[in-house]
């Protein structure tokens, strides 16, 4: 059975029933939680270097695992559900990020870190398509809305990470990541509540709310716009890779700041993340998503050109702006391929949000291989030009009218 996905009409930018929303809020809390423990991995980073001895090359690889997990199964996950919706592999992928978490804070070497780091990253690939396809479900029509919602409850989740590292983890021991389960069991017991309403919801579903005209494209058109939004999710997620696994190091490289202040920066840099999701697609759904695509990758070239070069204030201030800027163009990217293909739902949000993942992996390996050898600020310097292919947003189709 098809997914039903609700098609727009006259009143669909009306706000959902409360119910509705707290189901919106129920997933978007979820996601912080994921989000959050997730990115307890690259932020103990120095840690885990220091106890087990590890290179630039071997924590690249570690963030490989991880994302490629997440990455490879999300859009065959989102497939399958598509045809079949599963809404208890919610809290069935959390379990097992649970059961990854404890065996990253007892993990006694380094092939036990890459086998935790994988088992995080299946949790967050059985999590991601189907609770992007309730936000959906839950949206009342307000697709932008919902699919930032989501999304900035993984980016609040990625700024509040680094803090939760360094005020239980960093200088404490390997061990205290066990504390992180407690967030995992109550992630759990949430999607318990989510997948109980999605249930019902397939079950109440008529096969007349899951029409859906889609684009009006021949499929030539769509899959040449879908390959254009995959090539901006690469630009932008190689450099947000670079990042958001090296930032603290390029921080106590070049300025020779504390690693516990190096964790505040980056929680800066990702609480403008955070923000600029949550403004993307409601934007997106007032004045079209392409053009908030294109300003923001494209928009956020110039700061990162001048970022390498800056003092440590600039630094700062430039790592807010890009943030703020280029994390506004998930979401339009996620909701503008689901009106593309309106039918395959679960899939593309999977093939985004694993394409997100799998190109922030690769791109954090290579990046920490070419540290090894060249250094981290040479790094950054050289992904500094990747926003420019943001002029790739001029391919794209336009699909949706500006909604007053």
């Amino acid at each position: 059975m098809s997914t039903p996905s609700p098609a727009p009409h006259a009143g669909a930018a009306s706000a959902p029933p409360a119910a509705v929303m707290q189901i919106l809020f129920s997933v978007a809390f979820v996601h912080l939680l994921n989000d959050c423990v997730q990115a307890v991995l690259p932020a103990i980073y120095p840690l885990l270097k220091q106890e087990f001895a590890l290179s630039f090359t071997q924590i690249g690889l570690i963030t490989l695992t991880f994302q490629c997990t997440a990455s490879l199964l999300q859009p065959w996950i989102g497939l399958y559900t598509d045809k079949r919706p599963l809404p208890f592999l919610l809290p069935f992928g959390m379990c097992v990020t649970l059961g990854g978490v404890a065996l990253l804070a007892t993990a006694p070497s380094y092939p036990m870190l890459l086998l935790a780091a994988g088992l995080i990253g299946i949790g967050s690939s059985t999590f991601h398509p189907e609770a992007s396809r309730v936000a959906r479900l839950a949206s009342g029509g307000r697709f932008g809305f919902a699919q930032s919602l989501f999304q900035v409850g993984g980016n609040l989740g990625s700024a509040f990470g680094p803090l939760l590292a360094a005020a239980i983890i960093i200088g404490s021991g390997q061990g205290r990541i066990a504390w992180l389960m407690l967030l995992v069991l109550l992630a759990v017991a949430v999607l318990v509540f989510v997948s109980r309403w999605y249930a019902g919801h397939l079950r109440n579903a008529t096969r007349k709310i899951a029409v859906h005209a889609g684009p009006g494209m021949s499929r030539g058109r769509v899959l040449w716009a879908l390959t254009v939004l995959a090539l901006l999710v690469f630009s932008k997620y190689i450099y947000m890779s670079s990042l958001s696994s090296y930032y603290t190091f390029f921080l106590i490289e070049k300025f020779g700041v504390t690693v516990e202040s190096a964790q505040m920066y980056l929680f800066l840099f990702l609480a403008a993340v955070a923000a600029g999701t949550f403004a993307g697609g409601p934007i997106g759904d007032r004045i079209g998503r392409k053009r908030v695509i294109w300003f923001s990758i494209l928009g956020a070239a110039p700061f990162a050109l001048m970022l390498p070069y800056a003092d440590l204030f600039w630094t700062a201030v430039l790592s807010v702006v890009i943030g703020l800027v280029m994390s506004s163009a998930f979401s339009a990217i996620v909701v503008f391929a689901q009106e593309l293909v309106p039918d395959k739902v679960g899939m593309i949000a999977g093939l985004f949000f694993g394409l997100m993942f799998g190109i922030s992996g690769i791109g954090a390996a290579a990046m920490g291989a070419m540290a090894d050898t060249t250094g981290i600020e040479y790094v950054y310097r050289i992904a500094s030009f990747l926003p420019l292919l943001g002029i790739l947003a001029i391919l794209l189709p336009r699909m949706d009218a500006p909604k007053r």
